[in-house]
């Protein structure tokens, strides 16, 4: 919508509606007399309900060729629950960050807009004052108020926090193992990093499958990239090293000059020597991490923990076409993870999918911004987040005997009504929605369970919100620097001097400056 079109039809209703008051005003006179008392005559309600519809321009990806115009019956239904008026702006998700900032640039911004907090152009806009800083507002919602601490410093800028957070479990990350393995070479799961050790090493050497050949190993990992979480990422943990960052004396310091990370890459060196883990590991594409598993190859990925079912579904559909299909037997399960000497520790996600942006220029006073949160507060309501997932019952599914939700069968009707609309939920504080009967197996409703507890144990990264202009400029040279010292190592083409010896490069390439800037930035926001 234009901000044109928006003011001359706020001058129209307001006319209306000034025009109606004059005639109920003198409908009252005649009906009541003249001289009726004051006190009989009805105050104007000032509550949400009478105020005219909130007008929302959205903007979000989608990933579908298709998708809910404005005005179809679920956007409809959102609006008379939300008292709104959405026009929604939808962009491909592979060409969404072009978009975003071509329309940032123009200075014609919608509502809210889905925005990477991490992008440089959405910072640099922030810190110059085009969003709003929602972090002192959110106190004062149902439901924004609760959400998470730890996620909302994650993605502050300076401190301050810009848009609202589209939550994703945060204590994600775990072990993923072959139960039905575990069993067949008579083990428990493992408690301590030498009972997985253990555990990989019978999964190696114990003829795991039964199939009377040598031809298993313990785990798949995959090769490192910059960002991304690779299973030594988790295991790192295991042994004391912080993630990415750590304090000492309250000073950050980088996470492979302390003695766990160390550590960690000797227990690496000797899975690798051993044979426990694939040789390819290095070039191994992350695309295929579960192959090996489903396959019959290996036992463990140390990754997110929902990938279990993943698994879980590709082993009973290779053994469905086999014709041995056996639909109550579990063959994949998972956990946090295993103690070390530190105790239980995990890997968190940074918490969120982007975020909510509310752009200044759209929304242009303190009372325009309450009312667009107290929207997105509303959406948290666990009716509107069925709306928006699943659509209307009825319409775009019905519910089973047991309430759990049963999809249309029509692709179509879901994808250009429904489909995409979820992007503007941000499960705040947690995702409430109906369920399918489909998606709530013994092994899925353990892994919500298991992402839930995982929390406590999660190790932050006290730098996950810091902003580095070294890092822009050399942050790829510096993390292949480290990659290749990590993996030389653990495949055993160098020794620990030759490691420190890549660490000191890392420092003299840029390392020095980009320790110092973190450093810096991290006294500005704590101090």
């Amino acid at each position: 919508m234009k901000r044109e079109k928006k003011v001359k039809k706020g001058l129209l209703i307001a006319s209306m509606a000034f025009l109606i008051a004059i005639v109920l005003a003198g409908c009252g006179s005649k009906e009541s007399g003249e001289n009726a008392p004051a006190s009989s005559q009805q105050p104007q309600s000032s509550s949400s309900a009478e105020q005219s519809p909130l007008e929302l321009d959205i903007m979000l990806p989608v990933f579908n060729a298709n998708y809910p115009k404005d005005g179809s019956p679920v956007l409809a239904e959102l609006e008379k629950q939300t008292n709104t008026k959405i026009h929604i702006e939808w962009v491909p998700n592979s060409s969404y960050s072009e978009k975003f900032n071509i329309t940032l640039a123009s200075n014609d911004l919608p509502t809210i807009m889905v925005a990477d907090p991490k992008n440089a152009s959405f910072v640099n806009a922030a810190k110059a004052g085009a969003f709003w800083e929602v972090g002192p507002y959110l106190k004062d919602y149902k439901n924004l108020s609760q959400a998470n601490p730890v996620i909302l410093s994650n993605y502050a800028i300076d401190g301050k926090t810009y848009g609202v957070y589209r939550a994703r479990a945060l204590g994600r990350n775990g072990i993923n193992y072959r139960k039905d393995w575990l069993e067949n070479v008579g083990l428990e799961p493992p408690k301590t990093i030498d009972d997985f050790y253990h555990m990989l090493k019978a999964f190696k050497e114990n003829d795991p499958d039964q199939n009377g050949k040598d031809d298993t190993y313990g785990m798949v990992l995959v090769k490192w990239t910059g960002g991304w979480a690779s299973g030594f990422d988790v295991i790192k943990l295991w042994f004391g090293s912080p993630n990415k960052w750590g304090l000492e004396d309250g000073k950050l310091v980088p996470e492979h000059e302390t003695e766990g990370y160390l550590e960690a890459l000797k227990f690496m060196r000797k899975l690798y020597e051993e044979k426990l883990i694939n040789q390819d590991f290095a070039v191994y594409d992350s695309a295929k991490w579960i192959d090996p598993v489903v396959n019959n190859q290996a036992g463990v990925v140390v990754d997110v923990t929902d990938t279990a079912g993943r698994i879980e579904q590709k082993i009973h559909a290779a053994l469905a076409e086999k014709n041995q299909a056996n639909p109550d037997k579990q063959f994949v399960d998972n956990m946090i993870g295993v103690e070390g000497e530190h105790g239980l520790k995990a890997l968190p996600t940074s918490g969120y999918a982007n975020v909510l942006a509310i752009p200044k220029s759209a929304v242009k006073t303190e009372e325009e911004l309450k009312r667009v949160l107290a929207f997105i507060d509303q959406t948290n309501e666990a009716e509107i987040q069925t709306l928006l997932y699943s659509g209307i019952e009825g319409v775009h599914y019905t519910l089973d005997d047991k309430g759990f939700i049963v999809p249309s069968s029509d692709a179509a009707l879901i994808e250009s009504e429904v489909s995409g609309l979820g992007q503007m939920l941000t499960y705040i504080p947690e995702t409430r929605t109906l369920k399918s009967q489909k998606s709530q197996t013994a092994l899925s409703i353990k892994t919500e369970q298991l992402q839930k507890e995982a929390e406590q144990y999660i190790v932050v990264n006290p730098a996950e919100s810091l902003i580095s202009k070294v890092y822009a400029q050399k942050g790829a040279q510096l993390d292949n620097i480290i990659n290749d010292a990590r993996i030389n190592f653990i495949v055993g083409k160098s020794d620990e001097a030759a490691l420190k010896a890549a660490f000191e490069l890392w420092r003299k390439s840029g390392g020095d400056d980009y320790v110092k800037e973190m450093n810096e930035l991290y006294a500005a926001v704590n101090n």
